[in-house]
């Protein structure tokens, strides 16, 4: 059963700029480590950043709450399995939340798509409840 289903589309431009002016500080407030590891791999550094920033905002609405309520966007954290796809984990009041709206005797599964055109970054993110 589908619990909850977000999208969002990011300006990669806005993003690079946002980069530019506030460096460091903007990484650290939005980004994990990971993520951070993983942009600074990457040849367009800005439009890693921004398809994450999307991932971020897509899964705060499908959460269906968007980032108020105390969810941090550090709670919310896109990596790659190995085969590439992309996965959300959710730590914090974001998992709390993802465990609150998941029903008994179900486990919640976040699936995430990210694609870009520049200067479009967007994610898709669904969560799903799977029966135990």
């Amino acid at each position: 059963m589908i619990l909850g289903i977000g999208t969002d589309l990011a300006n990669i431009d806005r993003i690079a700029a946002t980069l530019d002016r506030f460096g460091d500080r903007f990484r650290n407030r939005v980004f994990t480590e990971t993520e951070q590891r993983k942009a600074a791999r990457r040849a367009d550094v800005a439009g890693t950043y921004a398809k994450r920033w999307a991932a971020k905002e897509a899964c705060s609405k499908a959460l269906g709450t968007g980032l108020r309520m105390g969810i941090a966007w550090r709670d919310m954290a896109v990596s790659n399995l190995h085969t590439g796809q992309p996965v959300m984990e959710v730590t914090g009041w974001a998992r709390a939340r993802l465990e609150a709206m998941t029903p008994a005797g179900h486990s919640a599964v976040i699936h995430v798509t990210l694609t870009d055109d520049h200067p479009w970054a967007q994610a898709f993110v669904v969560i799903e409840a799977r029966p135990l």
